[in-house]
């Protein structure tokens, strides 16, 4: 068995592929994959046989199957969208592909076919606010979340048919307010208990939810800053993770330079921060192997990868190395084959 990371150059149109040694941490490169358009956000399929990137600049998604031997990616096709997408996730039986749009303001589903590949057209093209930016399905593959940034500042909740693809509004709240100024921007699943986390890009905060798992819906219960009080200068927070076993969850601060940490209550899901590790400049992307042992955090302003050992008692991160990927790394995803 053997880990893989694959890393979207975007400035250079290219997908690297790193081995992860799962006891040090450490990365060997193995080889580049051409790609046209800027690649940005990645999914895999859940049983990691299939790639799919987001290629913002010529507005496609591209399908990749995955050599389960040597991790190579083989383009298998692609298919053109209505605007660009800045996440794309599959539902949890890998039949569809779901999407959001920042500059369009929308969220999309896609038919997989047998043969891995995303086919068009949508079957789901639904304009919602602008700034959308993150949705995947909850456990049940039964719901699915819209978060906004900026002025529109709220969540859209739907329902989803995994039978067909097709998104419902929520019966009894469609769209949920965040807190003023807050803007969700990614957001999470608590592995364990009912609970979903928020990054608030224009907040600098993670936000808490409970999540109702029969309804779909939300309800925020906690609010915690992920910069220190003494700072004053610019920042907006990017992505969010949570290691596997949902004991901590990291937030990236870009500004202040950062992945902010959070302990969760095992049974409130309650947060506690632990602390701000400094890291490359802009971390736009990273994320936490899927041993819950290392995150990795992506500069886009420094075009280098830094790799830190998390401390399984205390949530704290331990720098290991710091690798140069290229010009403008989006994003950070983990595959075990």
């Amino acid at each position: 068995m053997t880990y893989y990371v694959y890393i979207p150059i975007a400035g250079e149109n290219k997908i690297s592929t790193f081995t992860l040694n799962p006891d040090t941490g450490q990365l060997t490169f193995q080889r580049d994959v051409a790609v046209g358009g800027g690649p940005g956000p990645l999914a895999i399929d859940p049983e990691s046989k299939f790639l799919y990137a987001g290629l913002r600049s010529i507005q496609e998604v591209a399908s990749f199957s995955i050599d389960p031997s040597t991790g190579d990616l083989s383009p298998i096709g692609s298919v053109s969208l209505e605007s660009d997408p800045c996440y794309i996730s599959t539902d949890g039986k890998g039949n569809f592909l779901l999407s959001a749009y920042y500059g369009a303001g929308a969220i999309a589903v896609h038919p997989i076919g047998e043969d891995g590949v995303v086919g068009g057209p949508a079957i789901e093209w639904r304009e919602t606010a602008n700034n959308a930016h993150c949705v995947m399905t909850d456990a049940s593959n039964k719901f699915a979340f819209l978060p906004h940034v900026g002025e529109s500042n709220a969540i859209f909740q739907f329902q989803f048919d995994e039978s067909t693809g097709a998104l419902t509004p929520n019966a009894s709240v469609p769209v949920l307010a965040a807190g003023e100024g807050e803007g969700p921007r990614h957001y999470v699943f608590h592995p364990n208990i009912d609970v979903l986390y928020t990054s608030n890009e224009q907040g600098c905060s993670i936000t808490a939810y409970n999540f109702d798992s029969s309804a779909g819906t939300l309800s925020a219960f906690q609010t915690v800053s992920t910069l220190p009080d003494d700072f004053d200068e610019e920042n907006s927070c990017a992505q969010i993770h949570i290691t596997p076993n949902g004991k901590f969850v990291y937030v990236s601060n870009r500004g202040h330079d950062s992945i902010a940490g959070f302990a969760t209550d095992d049974d409130t899901g309650a947060l506690t921060a632990t602390g701000r590790q400094p890291t490359e400049p802009t971390p736009r992307a990273f994320n936490v192997d899927l041993t819950g042992n290392f995150l990795f955090a992506g500069g886009q302003g420094s075009g280098r990868l830094a790799t830190y050992r998390i401390d399984t008692q205390s949530g704290e991160l331990q720098h290991l190395e710091t690798y140069t990927v290229g010009d403008n790394p989006m994003w950070v995803l983990f595959v075990q084959l």
